[in-house]
């Protein structure tokens, strides 16, 4: 599904009859007007109009005057404690700047536009009843996705939907909500201070499926998130933050995936789990089953369940969230952690005949089982992981797990189960130790071939997040072939490490 704008058509025409008729009469004759985001007004300074990519100080039209300022205000709705009105019935914000007597010397004008579509990328998500948070920089469309999603679980889903709406950017100006947020019913908070309440509010007044508020940013909103996520209602929210990180960071908003505690350990615990004696872990369930990144516009990471990417996180050893972009036709690309993890190949390049092997079975003690699953998956090797050890042909292990006295080996001989050892969970020493069980066969072509693709997709990685990413140890030759893919996508590369170590880091281009 393509996304499109709906709703009225001629709602811009609202917001331009409130500027200056020099300005309007500027505005009004322009042909790019859909891509029209701000109109910037101060006192003493000339016009500012902004559009998607590119910003225009109007010098022909003078400097704003006082007069210009009052003329707009006068029109629009009333100035709530955040500096923030509306037009009733839309979706477009007047925000506006005071001088210390508190006089209204400057406005933003935010031209705000449902658009139908934006959501059909996590729309399975949405729709599966669990509780969603979504985090992204300014700008990027959060807004947007919360009434989306408000339409859609109220119109297609059926579900009583509640909007706590703070500032009015969710469902517009006005007692009447916009009709972009479909059949969802609208409360709206009479300051910031208040959202907290609201949200309580609603879930003993109104007896709401499903509650959906923008930014939740204080201890208050995040104890009413977990308030309303314990009595069963799905929350749909946004927070402050980029990324999932920012939240572990964030001591205010960190209950939100759950609250951290620091825990010490017993010597002999220490040594079994391979860390130091003080650990963070995670406190509690996560108030979220799912956090959502939105890196850009159309490119969506989903930690789910979020509850384990945390902890992975927190013994640093990072799992890959699900990718999801609308690419050009429309239609989604969902890459699951399972397709991209960073050190498997994208597919089965090892030859093996595994026609007559019987299936084994594998109980997976420290490590990893979705990093286990996903070189599994990759080799297409007849292994299955198993749950319970009295199910297991043999017991994998990494060696900081063991010793004369550790808890894996007595497991092992308790239940007569091979043991079997590799140096750490990572993604080549797994990989190593299947090819060498199942005896897997593999060429230079198709070793070449392997570090061609990896080096493909990490290429593929940094430019649609930004950010570097580094690839498995390889040999200096494979090293060499891997340096040319990344020049041919005009990005940066680097050997970082010491042999047998020894790998490239892919930058972006500055």
């Amino acid at each position: 599904m393509t996304t499109k704008i709906v709703g009225k058509v001629d709602d811009l025409h609202l917001l331009l009859d409130l500027m200056p008729k020099r300005l309007h009469d500027y505005l009004i004759d322009l042909d790019n007007l859909e891509s029209l985001e701000e109109i910037v007004v101060d006192l003493g300074y000339c016009p500012e109009v902004r559009f998607s990519n590119t910003v225009h100080r109007l010098k022909e039209l003078g400097e704003a005057t006082l007069d210009d300022i009052i003329g707009i205000t006068d029109k629009t709705g009333i100035f709530n404690t955040d500096n923030r009105a509306g037009i009733e019935r839309t979706l477009h914000r007047i925000s506006a700047i005071r001088n210390r007597s508190q006089d209204i010397i400057g406005l933003t004008c935010r031209i705000g536009r449902a658009v139908e579509g934006t959501v059909d990328i996590i729309q399975d998500i949405v729709e599966s009843g669990q509780n969603c948070l979504f985090l992204g920089p300014p700008g990027i469309g959060k807004t947007t996705i919360l009434r989306e999603v408000a339409r859609v679980l109220s119109t297609i889903s059926g579900k009583r939907v509640i909007v706590v709406d703070t500032s009015n950017e969710i469902a517009g100006d006005g007692d009447i909500p916009h009709p972009g947020i479909g059949y969802a019913r609208r409360m709206q908070v009479p300051s910031p201070d208040q959202q907290h309440a609201i949200m309580i509010e609603a879930v003993e007044n109104h007896m709401p499926e499903v509650i959906i508020v923008d930014e939740i940013g204080t201890e208050e909103e995040t104890k009413a998130a977990r308030t309303i996520a314990e009595r069963g209602v799905q929350l749909v929210a946004t927070a402050h933050g980029y990324q999932l990180d920012n939240l572990i960071k964030n001591p205010t908003l960190s209950d939100l995936i759950g609250g951290f505690q620091n825990v010490i350990l017993g010597d002999e615990e220490a040594k079994f789990r391979g860390t130091n004696k003080t650990v963070i872990e995670r406190k509690g369930l996560p108030t979220f089953d799912v956090v959502i990144e939105l890196r850009a516009r159309e490119l969506f990471a989903i930690y789910n369940p979020v509850a384990t990417h945390v902890d992975s996180l927190l013994q640093s050893d990072p799992l890959d969230p699900e990718l999801r972009t609308r690419q050009d036709d429309g239609n989604v690309k969902i890459e699951s952690a399972a397709d991209t993890p960073s050190h498997t190949p994208e597919s089965n390049t090892y030859v093996v005949d595994t026609a007559s092997q019987d299936v084994k079975k594998v109980f997976p003690f420290g490590i990893n089982i979705n990093r286990l699953k996903a070189v599994l998956n990759s080799l297409n090797v007849p292994l299955d992981v198993v749950n319970e050890i009295r199910d297991a042909n043999f017991l994998l292990t990494t060696k900081s797990k063991t010793g004369p006295k550790s808890k894996v080996n007595q497991l092992a001989k308790t239940h007569q189960v091979p043991l079997h050892i590799i140096s750490s969970q990572n993604n080549d020493d797994i990989t190593k130790f299947v090819r060498s069980m199942f005896k897997l066969r593999i060429s230079d072509d198709i070793l070449e071939d392997e570090a061609i693709q990896e080096a493909k997709h990490a290429c593929k990685r940094v430019l649609a997040e930004s950010r570097f990413v580094e690839l498995a140890p390889r040999p200096g030759y494979l090293r060499r072939i891997q340096h040319q893919v990344v020049y041919e996508f005009d990005l940066n590369s680097m050997s970082v490490g010491e042999d047998p170590n020894r790998r490239l880091r892919i930058y972006p281009r500055v």
